[in-house]
């Protein structure tokens, strides 16, 4: 708010100062701006973009199709989903038979592992042995169970694949590995 505040009076005020009574003198010229300290000069120009990848439709929906393939090979019925970097979902599948909740559950997964950049497994260890990372799990939307696995670039998070429906976070795991696997190569 205060933001936009600003940014309208600095708009206004050119207008306000060129509506000056006829006859008066105009406005004494404003002193040109201090300079800059060195980090503030190197620092990227106000209104730049930041360019991020993230995991492209296409390839979400062959990660996940492969994850819910694999756990379908060892029997377990399973949903698998594929969000961005953001967190954002970008493809879910449900395998045949799988149960209802599995389809939140692997979405909650996905959203946990890209938006925190770690492991669903990793985090629930965390949450497990460290005091300050205790509540972790009641912050909405995050699902701090094994089965979602951020989607890397080299150390960049691009997107992350969430599993749930196999006996168990380890199992999840393997499969959302599996739907990885299947695309690894055509990361850039």
């Amino acid at each position: 708010m205060f933001r936009r505040f600003a940014l309208t009076a600095a708009l206004l005020a050119p207008a306000a100062t060129s509506a000056q009574a006829p006859g008066a003198a105009p406005p004494p010229a404003a002193a040109p701006p201090a300079a800059a300290p060195q980090a503030q000069q190197q620092a990227a120009p106000r209104g730049s973009l930041v360019t991020e990848r993230s995991i492209a439709a296409a390839l979400a929906a062959e990660a996940a199709a492969a994850a819910v393939e694999a756990c379908a090979g060892r029997g377990w019925r399973v949903a698998a989903a594929v969000v961005d970097r953001s967190g954002v979902l970008k493809a879910l599948l449900r395998g045949d038979g799988a149960a209802p909740h599995t389809v939140d559950s692997a979405r909650g997964k996905a959203y946990t592992a890209a938006t925190l950049r770690n492991t669903t497994s990793a985090l629930q260890e965390t949450v497990r042995t460290n005091p300050g990372a205790s509540q972790l799990p009641a912050i909405p939307g995050l699902l701090i169970l094994g089965g979602g696995i951020p989607i890397r670039v080299g150390e960049e998070v691009v997107g992350a694949i969430g599993v749930g429906g196999a006996p168990g976070g380890n199992f999840d795991d393997q499969c959302a590995e599996a739907g990885i696997a299947r695309i690894r190569d055509r990361l850039p």
